[in-house]
């Protein structure tokens, strides 16, 4: 089948009231990532050093060479910068998510220690900080195997979360498979968690952040001072949280490095933004965990059918009488590039609109000539599928008096007299006051306007029975 797996629609124009505890406005995630002694390096079997987030403009990897400089400002993360930033956070009593790469856990155990102390939750950064993008699948499986053993074994606890950062397009999926994780922050799609599902596994999504994330120090365009920091991070709040105020709270991911907001002249910037953000009410300062267990149990996942998922055959018995007594537009829409856009009424009425519109004006012609006469000799006889006869009845057109009864049939027969096919409009969006306003003033219009109009109102029904069968 030709499907396209990326959702583009998401929570749509309605997203779910988080429902935050204690009816937080937003909730706020502090994430630290922990790679100190888990880069690119000699030292731990790469064939290269690190190029990659870093206060060294325009750095390479150097292949083959241990690069000085660029360990050094690794290292000062893990001297200087964690302390700063654990003295900084505890003295405020916030919460914290470590994303922590496995080796350089390993490598900390002071760090660890203090961690733990600090009740932060410790998530998986993965095996070593480096580039996954063109890991094939089967060593990408083994890192996370081992990127969760040696985390346990550092820890003393498996971790609960994942985020790779440097992910392939395998990720997500290989991470969820192992079943062993509440939830995975390798996208960036959202400003609310959601599902994903790979195979059995309804595995939980807390969408992250490149944006609202310290590592623009080191990257362009970026930030410069400690005070674009700052600004960016309260607009953002800001903005949230009048979402928030509005009925529709959101969560800020914030994303930390040792080594960058370490630094004194950086931290004064984020220093300044938990000033603002704490001087207001209704902040849900959380780790992902809290998050993730909070959302897992107000918003729990419901698998549901998914028509884009449907083999051709389940597909057209589902679908296939949505255009009346023509089943050939359910077929033409089934070869389209389907994906979770068309798992929606909305979104299939579309597809199956697009098979409508791409057929020659004789196949449109014949479903036209497929639908029945409104309150017709079929409806009297009650031989009108149940799709229509359910239309026809939410309008009143199964009660009609003798008069009523009349003035239809005779405005039928005149209609197809002139335009070759029945007079065709959507009931359910009518009364039948409108509707015979619309018959008395459309039987004088051309056969091509009329083509046009009766082509539309045939979507529009399509949309309609959509509706009653799909989200």
């Amino acid at each position: 089948m030709n499907r396209y797996p990326r959702n583009l629609t998401g929570y749509g124009p309605t997203p779910p009231n988080a429902d935050w505890p204690g009816g937080a406005k937003i909730a706020i995630s502090l994430v630290l990532n922990y790679e100190e002694g888990g880069e690119n390096c000699l030292l731990h079997g790469d064939a290269a050093s690190e190029g990659f987030l870093s206060d060294i403009p325009g750095a390479q990897p150097c292949p083959g060479q241990r690069h000085w400089n660029m360990e050094s400002i690794y290292d000062y993360g893990a001297r200087a910068g964690f302390w700063r930033l654990h003295r900084l956070f505890t003295s405020r009593g916030l919460p914290v998510t470590i994303y922590g790469v496995a080796t350089a856990l390993a490598r900390s155990p002071e760090q660890v220690a203090a961690m733990k102390a600090a009740d932060w939750e410790i998530a998986s950064h993965g095996l070593k900080w480096v580039e996954h993008r063109d890991m094939p699948e089967e060593e990408e499986r083994a890192a996370i195997a081992e990127a969760i053993r040696l985390h346990t074994d550092v820890t003393g606890a498996p971790p609960l979360g994942w985020y790779t950062g440097r992910c392939s397009v395998n990720t997500v999926r290989l991470v969820a498979e192992t079943g062993e994780v509440d939830w995975v922050s390798d996208t960036y799609d959202d400003d609310l968690p959601h599902w994903m599902e790979f195979g059995e596994r309804d595995q939980l999504i807390l969408p992250y952040t490149l944006e609202a994330n310290d590592m623009r120090f080191a990257t362009a365009p970026g930030w410069v001072t400690g005070g674009d920091f700052e600004s960016y991070l309260k607009d953002a709040f800001d903005v949230l949280y009048a979402e928030g105020q509005a009925g529709a709270p959101k969560m800020l991911s914030i994303g930390l490095h040792c080594r960058l907001i370490g630094r004194p002249g950086k931290l004064a910037g984020l220093m300044r933004f938990l000033d603002h953000a704490q001087a207001h009410e209704g902040v849900w300062f959380a780790r992902r965990i809290d998050i993730a267990r909070h959302w897992a149990t107000t918003h729990p996942h419901t698998r549901r059918e998914r028509p884009s998922e449907m083999d051709r055959a389940t597909f057209v018995a589902r679908f296939g009488s949505i255009y009346e007594h023509s089943p050939w537009v359910t077929e033409n829409a089934h070869a389209l590039e389907l994906g979770p856009a068309h798992d929606s009424a909305t979104g299939l009425a579309n597809a199956m609109a697009r098979a409508f519109r791409a057929a020659t004006p004789e196949a449109r012609l014949d479903v036209l000539r497929a639908h029945p006469d409104l309150a017709g000799k079929l409806a009297a006889a009650r031989r009108l599928t149940a799709e229509s006869t359910h239309e026809q009845a939410s309008a009143g057109l199964d009660a009609l008096t003798d008069a009523e009864r009349a003035r239809f049939e005779q405005l039928n027969t005149a209609y197809v007299e002139k335009h070759g096919f029945p007079f065709i409009i959507a009931v359910r969006d009518n009364t039948k006051a409108s509707i015979m306003a619309a018959f008395e003033t459309r039987i004088t219009n051309d056969s091509a306007t009329e083509f046009a109009t009766a082509c539309a109102q045939v979507e529009r029904i399509a949309e309609l029975r959509l509706k009653d069968m799909l989200p």
